[in-house]
C-alpha cells in the first residue's frame, strides 16, 4: 500500500458517511463519526457534529487510523 493508492481511494469516496478510529497511546482508542469532507495533499478531513476532524495519510499506512465507510 502507498501514499497515491490510499489518496484514490480516500478521494473516490468524498461525501460518503464514515467511521474513523484513531488507535492512540496506551491503548486509547478514539471513534469520530462523520462525511468525509476534503482531501488535501498530506491530510484528509471528516465533518463530524463536533466540527472539522483531520487525519494524515501516514497514520492511515501505520494503522494508527482505521477508515470504515458505509
Amino acid at each position: 500500500m502507498n501514499i497515491e493508492t490510499v489518496k484514490d481511494n480516500i478521494t473516490k469516496n468524498i461525501g460518503k458517511k464514515v467511521i474513523v478510529t484513531v488507535y492512540g497511546m496506551r491503548n486509547k482508542v478514539n471513534k469520530y463519526e462523520g462525511v468525509l469532507y476534503k482531501v488535501y495533499p498530506n491530510i484528509f478531513s471528516i465533518m463530524t457534529d463536533y466540527g472539522e476532524k483531520s487525519f494524515s495519510y501516514n497514520e492511515y499506512i501505520t494503522g494508527e487510523v482505521k477508515i470504515r465507510y458505509f
